[in-house]
């Protein structure tokens, strides 16, 4: 890092715009900030931290007080540097938070901190405005926080004082925000992580052993050891388990045996018990035996009568028949009696009655045209009616067009007016819908310019870390280029006697080459993210600005509004065109409905008159009847009914003679199957069902005597009083069954407790085999995380990450000393000691002082103020080399150390001013802080910077 120019406007003491041109005070690599105390020497340090990081270092950071209280209230506040870093040049202007006057009335108002980035060389990208985006840049180039900017570019005066005399948690502090070491802290985390996963798995595998132990003495119905089983209580139950399922084996085959005897002796005596049961029912059968007589005597009368039962059936269907044909006689006599009529030559009548009804035919087409033409009458008067109405209908609608006319016309007109103002509100009304997605795309645009920045900054800690790995290395790279007889580069001997060897990882060029490219590529994604988001920006400023002060709600609303208006304007034509088309068509349609009014009122004139004349004729043909028609359908309807009369009278007598026939064929049938009459057939008819039942129960008679008989003849010998104890047989028999089936089911049942038993000890030994690993290997890791973590065998206590902590602070300890012994002449140097505290306390951070006059280490609290300065000085320069190592080693070009030279000597001073003058090999910058005479008139070269009203003036001197 190389600062180039410093301006600064109302900033902390400074009320006019300053410039600081640190190009012409670093021309020969040694500048002074001097001032008497108050002058404002620090507030330059204060605008160059405020323009890196937004913030100044110390408690003056916690005020957050910046802006000059002298200044014009009108002149706004800021701070402008223009620097170099990894050979890209930039700009940085920074505002913070200040009140200014309100641009509208009286009063004040907070002006909003803001940030800017510019690229000037080395980089083509857009800039950033971003207060956050300005920090994460600055950071990720410079490869350091604000924390160790503020301890190692801009050496604070005090604060390597407190440094060098603070315990060994004040000094942790410190160190760890220096040098970053969450890595380790991460390190320390996994490894307990590690050991309580490897625990968890540990326990797990021990409680399956247990479970499987607790399995196999349930297996054996014993109750598991108390304590982990070193094989004895598990030999000692597979013998238990076998010996019993030896005793179980012989108490089954005894068993056996006499279950056998018992079921020869049940079986006999169920065989002689069932010849006895089998004659005593043979001999029950014949005894219970009845005559069958009656049942064959039944059984032939019922055959007998089968031929008289159909003829009596069918005397019954033929009275049906007549009942009916009587009822039809009797129906149709009511009938001719209801039309009045008193003779007895039915058919004769009848044929008289329809040539009369034939005399009437011409009268009654006249008098169904006489009743057409009357209701024809009523349809013109129907007709007429409607006809009136509708002109009255169209008279009203002729009435109200007019208005219905010019109300269209001025819809028209708006509908034709919002189509001509669409297309200027269509602009707007895009702009107010894009408005949102540009808002997303917008904060999408920033966000993927953060994951960008994230990764660049992630490319770029890989990069440095793979320089240092390189760096680290370096001894063994210059060794694999040394030739036997050749000098070496570094010191010049044609000796090598021993070279650096390669190591496993070690990384060379084209691995600093790749991540170099790795970190480039996240550069232009970077730079690619910027683009996209400033193009975001502008697209979401084009459209505010489009819409002005207008509400992007009422913009959407008014084209809306207005689009639907202009969608309206073809239905308005539409209407318009349709409302003047049908003011004609109802005028012609109402001239056609006068024209139709008038030919109706002439019709029902016309016709009235014909309908009177025939009203004449058929008055006198109707007779007693309502008219022509209702007398000839009495006539037709009297012959009918004497013609359907007759012919009923004739069914009813053949009906009648069919009965009394069938009577007497019954009677001859009955007196034939030899039956005295047919009552007593019938009374003798059987069923199908009831003869085949008469002929089962005979069979079955036959059978059962035919059966016992049989039975008889085969147990010539067997006595049917004999009486076996079979209950008592069968109970001996259950029993010895029952016993066998007891032993069989313990023998099965140890059985399978054996073969369990078995099979969970092989798996109960796998077990405590596949445990012995496991519990070494956890021995191991918690032993290790102990280690790690300052416990068990870890005589130091120290942590992993004190460790590294104390191994970076003996670096800076030998980089101090060397400083120390020049400035001090060779008396003091650091001394760091990695011991335990006292009482067990954690170590490694100690850090004393070696007073060469006395050969005795004494602590840093009993130095005198220039001894402490020079200490802290020393201590502090060494701090910056090794943090700028861990950084990269190459940004540090600009260096500022603040105030602590008054203590000293002069010739301490010099020694002091020679160890600076050092600082500035290879082109780096060192800027003093101080208000010492002397050493003002050791750098002459002066360039002033007026500070407020109080006259006071700060000079700033070059050599």
């Amino acid at each position: 890092m190389r600062l180039h120019r410093l301006e600064l406007t109302a900033f902390g003491p400074y009320p006019r715009p300053e410039v600081v041109d640190f190009d012409v005070l670093g021309a020969d690599g040694l500048f002074l900030l001097h001032g008497d105390t108050g002058a404002g020497k620090t507030t330059l340090l204060d605008a160059v931290a405020f323009a890196l990081f937004g913030r100044v270092p110390g408690a003056r950071g916690e005020v957050k007080k910046l802006r000059c209280e002298y200044a014009d209230p009108e002149t706004p506040t800021s701070v402008s540097l223009e620097l170099t870093v990894q050979n890209r040049r930039f700009r940085i202007v920074r505002s913070p938070e200040f009140d200014r006057p309100k641009k509208r009335g009286g009063g004040f108002t907070t002006q909003p901190a803001k940030a800017s980035l510019t690229w000037l060389e080395g980089w083509h990208g857009d800039g950033v405005t971003r207060i956050d985006e300005v920090a994460m840049v600055v950071e990720d180039l410079l490869g350091m926080t604000h924390e160790q900017f503020f301890q190692v570019v801009l050496l604070p005066q005090g604060e390597f004082a407190r440094f060098l005399r603070a315990d060994t948690a004040e000094r942790e502090k410190l160190l760890e925000k220096l040098f970053g070491t969450q890595r380790f802290l991460d390190v320390e985390n996994w490894f307990r992580e590690r050991r309580v996963v490897a625990g968890r798995v540990l326990d797990q595998r021990r409680q399956v052993a247990r479970d499987v132990l607790g399995r196999v003495a349930e297996a054996a119905g014993e109750e598991p050891p108390d304590e982990r089983d070193d094989g004895e209580w598990l030999s000692g139950v597979e013998k238990r388990i076998s010996e019993a399922l030896q005793e179980a084996a012989q108490r089954s085959s005894d068993a056996s045996d006499l279950r056998q005897v018992f079921d020869a002796v049940l079986a006999e005596t169920r065989l002689q018990a069932e010849r006895v049961q089998r004659v005593r029912e043979a001999r029950q059968a014949l005894d219970a035996q009845v005559d069958p007589g009656a049942w064959i005597a039944e059984r032939d009368a019922a055959r007998r009568a089968v031929t008289v039962v159909p003829a009596h059936q069918a005397i019954t269907r033929l009275g049906t028949t007549l009942d009916f044909a009587l009822s039809d006689e009797a129906k149709a006599a009511a009938a001719v009696a209801r039309l009045g009529y008193t003779g007895e030559e039915l058919r004769d009548d009848a044929s008289r009655f329809r040539e009369e009804a034939g005399g009437l035919n011409q009268l009654a087409a006249e008098a169904e045209q006489h009743r057409r033409d009357l209701r024809r009458l009523d349809e013109i008067e129907v007709v007429e009616h409607n006809v009136r109405h509708r002109l009255e209908l169209l008279s009203n609608d002729l009435e109200v067009l007019p208005e219905k006319l010019a109300q269209c016309r001025t819809q028209l007109d708006a509908a034709q007016e919002a189509a001509a103002r669409l297309d200027g509100l269509k602009v707007r009304f895009d702009a107010a819908t894009q408005l949102p997605e540009a808002v997303s795309a917008l904060a999408r645009s920033e966000d993927s310019l953060r994951l960008a920045i994230d990764v660049h900054q992630k490319a770029k800690d890989v990069l440095l870390q793979v320089r240092q790995q390189r760096l680290e290395g370096m001894a063994i790279e210059l060794a694999a280029a040394l030739k036997r007889g050749r000098p070496c580069a570094v010191c010049g001997s044609p000796r090598h006697p021993s070279p650096a060897q390669p190591m496993l990882g070690t990384v060379d060029a084209a691995d600093e080459e790749a991540a170099h490219a790795e970190e480039q590529g996240a550069l232009d994604q970077r730079a690619l993210a910027e683009q996209a988001r400033q193009a975001a920006s502008l697209r979401l400023d084009g459209y505010r600005d489009v819409l002005g002060s207008a509400d992007p709600a009422s913009v959407i609303a008014e084209f809306r509004a207005a689009a639907e208006l202009a969608r309206t304007r073809s239905q308005r034509q539409n209407e318009f065109v349709g409302l003047e088309a049908r003011t004609r068509d109802l005028g012609a349609e109402k001239g056609r409905v006068e024209q139709e009014l008038a030919g109706l009122r002439v019709e029902d004139a016309k016709l009235r008159e014909t309908v009177a004349a025939r009203a004449i004729r058929l008055d006198e043909a109707r007779g007693e009847h309502a008219d022509v028609l209702t007398r000839r359908a009495h006539l037709l309807e009297l012959a009918s009914a004497l013609t359907a009369f007759a012919d009923r009278r004739a069914t009813s007598a053949t009906a009648r003679d069919r009965v009394e026939e069938q009577r007497s064929l019954a009677s001859s049938l009955a007196t034939e199957a030899g039956f005295p009459d047919v009552a007593s057939a019938l009374a003798a008819a059987r069923t199908e069902a009831q003869l085949a039942q008469l002929d089962e129960r005979i069979a079955a008679w036959e059978r059962t005597r035919a059966a016992a008989e049989a039975t008889l003849a085969e147990l010539p010998g067997v006595d049917p009083a004999e009486e076996l104890d079979l209950a008592g047989v069968e109970a001996r028999a259950a029993e010895a069954r029952a016993s066998a089936a007891q032993a069989s089911a313990d023998l099965s049942r140890f059985t399978k407790a054996h073969e369990r038993v078995s099979e969970l000890a092989a798996r109960l030994r796998a077990e405590w085999t596949s445990l012995e690993p496991l519990e070494t290997e956890y021995a191991e890791l918690d032993a290790l995380t102990d280690v790690i973590n300052g416990r068990g065998q870890n005589s130091k206590k120290m942590t992993l990450r004190s460790y590294v902590l104390a191994a970076r602070l003996e670096e800076v300890a030998v980089a101090a000393s060397a400083r120390l012994q020049r400035m001090s002449q060779g008396r003091y140097s650091f001394v760091h000691s990695d011991e335990a505290g006292a009482r067990g306390t954690r170590g490694g951070l100690s850090l004393d002082v070696l007073d060469d006059y006395s050969g005795r280490e004494r602590p840093a609290k009993t130095l005198s103020g220039g001894e402490s300065f020079l200490a802290s000085l020393s201590l502090a320069l060494g701090l910056a080399d090794v943090v700028a190592n861990e950084t990269g080693g190459a940004l540090l070009d600009t260096l500022f150390v603040d105030e602590g030279f008054g203590t000293l000597d002069s010739d301490t001073l010099d020694t002091v001013m020679n160890t600076l003058d050092e600082l500035r090999a290879g082109g780096r910058v060192v800027g003093l802080v101080s208000h010492v005479e002397e050493l003002r008139q050791r750098i002459p070269t002066r360039l002033r910077v007026h500070k407020a009203r109080t006259g006071s003036t700060l000079e700033v001197v070059a050599s």
